[in-house]
């Protein structure tokens, strides 16, 4: 059989990170700069059953997946897989993962990876899933690796286009009225998303009618960026961009190296900026009025301390 190979973007939040979790509206969009590949192999040498894991980025060197623990990512998405494709004793295949997505940074990397994982294991067995079943199986594996995900990373993820996102119902691709140029900087600080999250559920808990409040106006700022990148106003979503940041601010998932990079984009003639993703480190992202002045906020942005920049343009939809 020959080797399968599958490919997945990273991806950025533009708006309405954490209040998607309660119902909110968020838009998000494929990062291609950056991506995770899986390559399924065929392995005669190998008993029946075993599916052989190479991981080089969190040391796996050949190992059967089913010595893993049950809720190991990469166990439970090939395991998720093999169900779903009906091979309960598949032939031995090895499985080699890598990625060049930043891990905890906000961009995608553990959905990447899955969507990855599940499209070249099922490619390979000869039944590939379509784009809802392997949505569903990342989802269940982001509980994984965020414990109560919006789903919004494995949707943009999967479907590799911008989105107009609200958990439990039917994805809306996203119209670009102009073209758009964001600069993504890394704060270079783990972010602990799954804390984020948990912190911000806690908040919640302590001050419902306080933080419902916050989440609402999130998704009005949501609904007016969705309507600006149709129209192509990009200004009016840079003034977006920094209210949604103070919004993440008084939700407290922000912090200080974060707020100096946004600060310093908006000096450097951004239009707008803000964190992306669950916070507390992980990246920020700002909106260039030009491509042309890419380059020259994304030095701005690594002189202030972020360990490194990616470039991003939306192109205007056909």
């Amino acid at each position: 059989m020959p080797a399968y190979r599958a490919t997945a973007p990273g991806k950025i939040i533009l708006f309405g990170e954490h209040a998607v979790v309660y119902g909110q509206p968020a838009l998000a969009v494929p990062v291609f700069a950056v991506q995770a590949q899986a390559v399924a192999s065929a392995a005669p040498d190998l008993p029946a059953g075993e599916i052989s894991l190479r991981a080089p980025a969190v040391g796996l060197d050949g190992v059967d997946y089913r010595a893993l623990p049950a809720d190991h990512p990469l166990a439970r998405g090939v395991a998720l897989t093999l169900e779903a494709v009906g091979a309960a004793t598949p032939p031995a295949v090895r499985l080699k993962i890598t990625s060049t997505i930043p891990v905890a940074a906000g961009l995608g990397s553990g959905a990447a990876v899955t969507v990855a994982l599940v499209r070249a294991l099922s490619g390979f067995l000869g039944r590939p899933l379509p784009d809802d079943a392997v949505n569903a199986i990342a989802y269940e594996v982001e509980k994984i690796h965020h414990g109560t995900p919006s789903g919004i990373d494995n949707t943009v993820i999967t479907y590799a286009r911008p989105v107009f996102f609200v958990k439990g119902q039917p994805l809306e691709p996203l119209r670009v009225g102009a073209p758009v140029t964001i600069v993504i900087a890394d704060s270079g600080i783990p972010a602990p998303t799954a804390e984020a999250v948990a912190d911000v559920r806690a908040a919640f808990q302590r001050d419902p009618e306080g933080y419902r409040a916050l989440f609402a106006a999130v998704g009005d700022v949501v609904n007016a960026a969705r309507q600006a990148l149709e129209q192509g106003d990009v200004p009016r979503l840079g003034a977006l961009m920094n209210e949604n940041h103070r919004l993440l601010q008084r939700m407290g998932v922000s912090c200080a190296t974060l707020d100096a990079l946004v600060a310093r984009a908006r000096d450097a003639g951004a239009w707008g900026a803000k964190l992306s993703g669950g916070g507390r480190g992980g990246n920020m992202i700002a909106l260039t009025p030009t491509h042309g002045d890419a380059a020259a906020l994304a030095a701005a942005l690594e002189a202030a301390g972020a360990v490194r920049t990616l470039t991003t343009t939306l192109s205007p939809s056909t």
